[in-house]
């Protein structure tokens, strides 16, 4: 399988350059050219697998320059072990009858970008020294909060590798915060900056487009990557958790093979719920995708009328995950609606980076809204949702779970569709403890830590490892920048 990029359909590339590049040189982001097959008969047998058995069948489908052996060595040192609670790294809880919570945030640092933080940084290092790449390899990171910590934790001291984390220094909860901070690891950098995740996503960015950087650097001996969900390496192993949760529900007799389940996805970047895209292209049976945004609602109004407008007010909200105004991995599903035209994508991508605004045709509108639909809701609402779930279920949960369950009753009382409906779950409740016990009318203490003591009474569920021990770790950076020295940055930690 070769990768070629949206906005160069030219270019080919294998899986290992792909993932060791990130982004493609002249700023498109890397694609499968054609889509691997999931049968019936596929699901059936992934239905009785192992979730590792499951992701090491996705994986060599996708990655083939990597041996059966190196796939399997790989997922088993990320999945394997105690890396998730219990063994099981997307578990699946029934809220009723047609609505499931898949779980995503077992792993070590709590929220679902371990599910691919966990492998990429088994690929990317292996994935260079195959390529020839012959360099040290530093990963730059723009965050909203999750992304930060999980890839931190992944690329934590991991022979021929750097890692720097950008972040908002005031977009972010406060255990976020105290997750980054805190890191261990000799080989990675924490800097807050002076703005919104998009100012440290466009700091990124305008890195990877740097030539007079990249040529520093390579002199330097580093190479630039990025494990941001514009890496494909962050969006495959997403793919398998899609197909899992499905197949887990046929395992359960809870559905037949062929029958279509929708699946509600909290929405910032877009990759999560790409992934799921990808999952439905390769043939997993889905209904419809519904794209639950916060106040920060550009994908909402996007999907309802094809018009992507970044100018807008920006909200920091309850649910810093998913403050976001340009999501990048969009771009990928343009360039599927647009039938793989990368003239029109790079177009529309140019015209995102000048006016801010790109417009969708009627047939890619049309073709755009047969799949997903879009919803919004704000904190206040989020609040009432996850008061109400706790109360009629004895369930808890996080912020951005509760806009994709706010979503979901939306789409169901305005489309009477009641197909099974797979919520993701994306980050433990303990991650936000303020704004969830805010959320249950309960005293909120002004320690990080006696909030969870006080979630942990209220719910019974016990406060994971990861978070409880950060309480006597030393902070060990505290650095903050404006968007535009995030350059010099860079050179300073690669020095």
């Amino acid at each position: 399988m070769n990768y070629t990029s949206t906005r160069d359909n030219s270019r080919r590339v294998t899986a290992q350059e792909a993932i060791v590049r990130g982004i493609s040189p002249e700023g498109g982001l890397f694609v499968p050219e054609t889509m691997p097959a999931l049968t019936g008969e596929d699901l059936t047998a992934l239905a009785g697998m192992t979730y590792i058995q499951r992701a090491k069948w996705v994986l060599e489908k996708f990655l083939p320059d990597w041996t059966a052996e190196e796939l399997s060595a790989a997922v088993e040192a990320a999945y394997g072990g105690d890396r998730f609670e219990d063994g099981n790294p997307a578990p699946l809880s029934r809220l009723d009858e047609n609505c499931y919570l898949l779980e995503l945030w077992h792993g070590p640092t709590c929220a679902f970008k371990d599910m691919a933080l966990q492998l990429l940084p088994k690929l990317l290092p292996a994935a260079a020294r195959k390529s020839g790449c012959g360099k040290e390899i530093a990963i730059l990171v723009a965050t909203s909060g999750d992304t930060g910590k999980a890839a931190l934790e992944g690329f934590r001291d991991v022979p021929g590798t750097r890692i720097q984390v950008f972040y908002p220094q005031e977009g972010v909860s406060p255990m976020q915060k105290r997750q980054m901070t805190t890191q261990q690891g000799g080989n990675v950098s924490v800097v807050g900056i002076r703005g919104n995740f998009d100012d440290a996503q466009n700091g990124v960015k305008a890195i990877f487009g740097n030539e007079a950087m990249a040529k520093t650097l390579g002199e330097r001996g580093f190479a630039l990557s990025s494990a941001n969900s514009i890496n494909w390496g962050r969006l495959v192993p997403q793919i398998v958790y899609y197909i899992s949760a499905y197949c887990t529900l046929l395992a359960d007799g809870e559905l037949k093979t062929g029958e279509a389940v929708n699946f509600c996805v909290p929405t910032g970047n877009f990759g999560n719920i790409l992934a799921g895209y990808y999952a439905k292209q390769m043939g997993l049976p889905v209904k419809r995708f519904l794209c639950a945004s916060n106040r920060n609602n550009v994908l909402t109004d996007f999907i309802a009328t094809g018009r992507y407008d970044r100018n807008r007010r920006f909200y920091t909200t309850t649910s810093p995950s998913m403050d976001i105004l340009i999501s990048s991995n969009l771009e990928r599903l343009v360039y599927l609606l647009t039938g793989k035209n990368d003239g029109e994508t790079r177009e529309k991508m140019a015209a995102l980076g000048g006016t801010g605004v790109y417009q969708l045709d009627e047939r890619e509108l049309s073709a755009l809204q047969k799949e997903f639909f879009g919803g919004c809701c704000d904190d206040e609402e989020a609040a009432r949702t996850i008061r109400e779930t706790f109360r009629e279920y004895g369930y808890l949960c996080d912020p951005h779970t509760a806009v994709a369950m706010n979503v979901c009753r939306q789409y169901r009382k305005e489309t009477g569709d009641e197909t099974r409906t797979i919520v993701l779950s994306t980050a433990s409740p303990y991650k936000f403890g303020d704004t969830v016990l805010a959320a249950l009318g309960e005293d909120c203490p002004g320690d990080d830590f006696a909030r969870l003591s006080a979630l942990e009474q209220i719910s019974g569920l016990p406060v994971p490892a990861a978070l409880s021990t950060l309480k006597d770790a030393p902070v060990r950076f505290g650095e903050v920048c404006a968007p535009e020295e995030m350059g010099d940055k860079v050179l300073e930690f690669l020095g």
